[in-house]
């Protein structure tokens, strides 16, 4: 069974890019560009891995991870930033399914990477 996998990033051109990489891989990609439609298709689906913007345009990452970790409690999250929140590491105590923290400009290959890493796991 492939593994499935939740992009959620608010700029359709990064999610894009970094759903084709994850493709490459022979993951099975789903992308969601908020809060509300990340919400629906984990309610709608079983997602192994998602990859989550920590600052969403108009919603929470925070609602997105907090629903996962209900809802697919074996799911993990790997954070994908640009500020320096939570840099110091304190995101692994808030969020008990975070696996990773990484920030944008890592290359879409590394990101790939990190997450056929947790899927594996």
């Amino acid at each position: 069974m492939k593994t499935k996998v939740l992009v959620v990033e608010s700029s359709p051109e990064l999610c894009s890019i970094w759903c084709r990489h994850l493709e490459r891989l022979g993951l099975d990609v789903t992308c969601a560009n908020n809060q509300d439609d990340a919400v629906r298709q984990v309610r709608e689906g079983a997602f192994d891995v998602i990859v989550l913007d920590l600052v969403l345009e108009g919603g929470g990452a925070f609602a997105v991870a907090d629903y996962a970790s209900y809802r697919l409690p074996e799911a993990r999250v790997v954070f994908v930033t640009n500020t320096t929140f939570f840099s110091d590491g304190s995101i692994f105590q808030h969020i008990p399914n975070a696996c990773a923290f990484v920030q944008s400009e890592t290359p879409p290959d590394d990101l790939a990477a990190i997450v056929e890493h947790y899927a594996a796991n």
